[in-house]
């Protein structure tokens, strides 16, 4: 069973940047559409969708992040990567990797990303 571990979050001011990695023990290729969400705190367990990537790089992204934030995948290096420029204090959240549609196996336990002045 293919594990997803999550990387790159930390503490970061308003505008600045961050890169996120989703590693893969398995092959992205075969899973299909890969995507990125957040749970923000406070608003219990919803996972908000964030972005997602399909096998052959066609994109979509939520509303709110459209224009600051860019998913890409390495098919070869079992990776998905979300960058996250102009990152503003709402962005603050745990940020997870999965498929498209989501599949509980999947979760892991997510990068904390934390947007202060």
């Amino acid at each position: 069973q293919v594990q997803l571990v999550e990387s790159g979050g930390g503490l970061v001011q308003p505008g600045g940047s961050l890169r996120l990695s989703c590693a893969a023990s398995g092959s992205i290729f075969s899973i299909g559409t890969m995507g990125w969400y957040r749970q923000v705190p406070g608003k219990g367990d919803q996972r908000e969708f964030v972005a997602h990537i399909s096998r052959n790089n066609w994109v979509n992204y939520a509303d709110s992040v459209k224009g600051r934030f860019t998913i890409s995948r390495d098919n070869a290096q079992n990776t998905v990567y979300l960058q996250m420029n102009n990152l503003k204090p709402e962005d603050t959240a745990v940020y997870y990797c999965n498929k498209i549609p989501p599949a509980t196996q999947y979760w892991g336990q997510g990068t904390q990303v934390t947007v202060s002045s």
